[in-house]
């Protein structure tokens, strides 16, 4: 027996210890999980405490069929969709405002212009790739980031998402046709269009 299906077992037996070395160890995959679904850190955080109430609320229903990890994932792949769907308002970007910019002045500060202006084309080509997955469905959006970010097999993310292999492949394949068209002015500037 694994030591997490012996955390899981404790967990399940009240000793919230346990359950907060599961959280510990499983954390920063969850955010991290939030935040590509979410697209800001505040949805981020929001979101990965309420997949840890669900959590510790369904822990006694988890029969370990399933990884722990994927079990989060399903959790907070549903809690973004629930998230999503109940926002009406406009999405406001949250940043961390003290902190990161004073490290990219720090940073840039401290570097060649070569190396400023590597820094700036590279956050200028992840802002239009997260601008881009925002404009995907958000089924869409799922499967393509679990796919493309997190390497997990398509048998695995259709028990995620609790869909066939067959719509998890049509999702993938939609998303990156879209993709593709919205990121194609990449391909004209390197001079590898068709």
């Amino acid at each position: 027996m694994t030591e997490e299906r012996l955390l899981i077992e404790r967990a399940q037996k009240g000793d919230r210890y346990a359950f907060r070395e599961l959280v510990e160890s499983a954390k920063e995959n969850v955010f991290r999980l939030a935040y590509d679904l979410t697209g800001n850190r505040h949805d981020a955080e929001d979101v990965s405490q309420e997949v840890f109430i669900k959590a510790y609320r369904a822990l006694p229903q988890f029969r370990c069929e399933a990884r722990w990890s994927s079990w989060l994932y399903r959790i907070t792949v549903n809690t973004c969709y629930d998230h999503n769907s109940s926002q009406s308002r406009k999405r406001i970007e949250y940043r961390d405002e003290i902190g990161n910019e004073e490290i990219m002045e720090n940073e840039t500060s401290l570097q060649s212009p070569k190396a400023t202006d590597s820094l700036a084309e590279s956050s200028l080509i992840q802002a239009h790739i997260e601008s881009a997955l925002h404009q995907l469905t958000t089924p869409e959006r799922s499967v393509f980031i679990l796919r493309q970010y997190y390497d997990l097999q398509l048998k695995q993310i259709a028990d995620i998402l609790e869909v066939t292999e067959g719509t998890v492949k049509t999702l993938l394949f939609r998303s990156i046709r879209k993709l593709q068209q919205k990121l194609a002015f990449y391909k004209t500037e390197i001079g590898l269009e068709g």
